[in-house]
């Protein structure tokens, strides 16, 4: 059995498609399957076809109903999960701290005492000495 991806040109007959689970009849020599390139089609026999179509429809009729009590649920769900997550959003958002750029919170609030500012670096006397070399440039010109 060969297997050709959507778009191609194909001789006639029965292909199945391995992603949607569907037989597709080509009736023309040289039609192109149907799809892009992500779908892959298997070519199938006429009597593996006659087989297969019968299976496919009972598998389809014995899980319809777990399909539908699966809908249900989910619709039923939905609207609780939703409610529980926007309330963990909005208490979230009220007790996280204010970020401020430079600063860590890893306990979640501000520290008590508050701690003092870093000045400059201290003066070095090689810098002032620069410092003044460059001023003393400046005013010769």
């Amino acid at each position: 059995m060969t297997t050709s991806i959507g778009g191609t040109a194909v001789r006639s007959g029965y292909y199945w498609n391995l992603g949607k689970w569907e037989v597709v009849p080509v009736a023309r020599e040289g039609a192109a399957l149907p799809g892009g390139r992500g779908d892959k089609f298997m070519k199938v026999p006429l009597l593996a076809v006659l087989m297969l179509l019968p299976i496919m429809g009972g598998l389809f009729v014995v899980a319809l109903p777990f399909i539908a009590f699966a809908l249900a649920i989910y619709a039923a769900a939905r609207p609780l999960v939703g409610l529980f997550h926007r309330s963990a959003r909005d208490l979230a958002s009220t007790v996280s701290p204010g970020w401020m750029p430079g600063e860590a919170h890893f306990t979640g609030k501000r520290a008590e005492e508050p701690r003092a500012e870093k000045g400059p670096p201290s003066r070095d006397e090689r810098l002032e000495e620069l410092e003044r070399e460059i001023e003393a440039r400046r005013g010769e010109r």
